[in-house]
């Protein structure tokens, strides 16, 4: 599970960093508002990855997608963005467990 949404959340953070120039160029928003919103947005998103061994990564995860989908309040697009990869990050859950359930599940017959 924690390989999976770590890829999800890696790629989140790309796309929240690179939504800064969207919200300065076509949102008219303050530089310093949209660089500090967006860049600690994508910067939660790579702490909440490092910290996936914990439950507390899970949290900020969880965070980041609500994030994501406020910055749709901002720049429209980010609503789809913002969805789509909480859709990834659900899907990333639930197929994870069902992955490490599989692997248990093998291991105690094998073992």
């Amino acid at each position: 599970m924690r390989s999976l949404a770590s890829i999800v959340l890696g790629f989140e953070s790309i796309v929240i960093a690179l939504s800064t120039i969207v919200m300065i160029s076509i949102a008219d928003v303050d530089p310093a508002v949209a660089l500090s919103v967006c860049l600690g947005l994508a910067a939660l998103a790579i702490v909440a990855t490092g910290l996936l061994r914990n439950q507390v990564g899970y949290v900020l995860g969880w965070i980041v997608q609500a994030g994501a989908i406020g910055l749709g309040f901002v720049v429209p697009v980010m609503f789809v963005l913002g969805l789509a990869f909480g859709a990834f990050w659900v899907m990333a859950i639930v197929l994870g467990r069902r992955i490490e359930e599989a692997k248990r599940a093998h291991q105690s017959q094998a073992g």
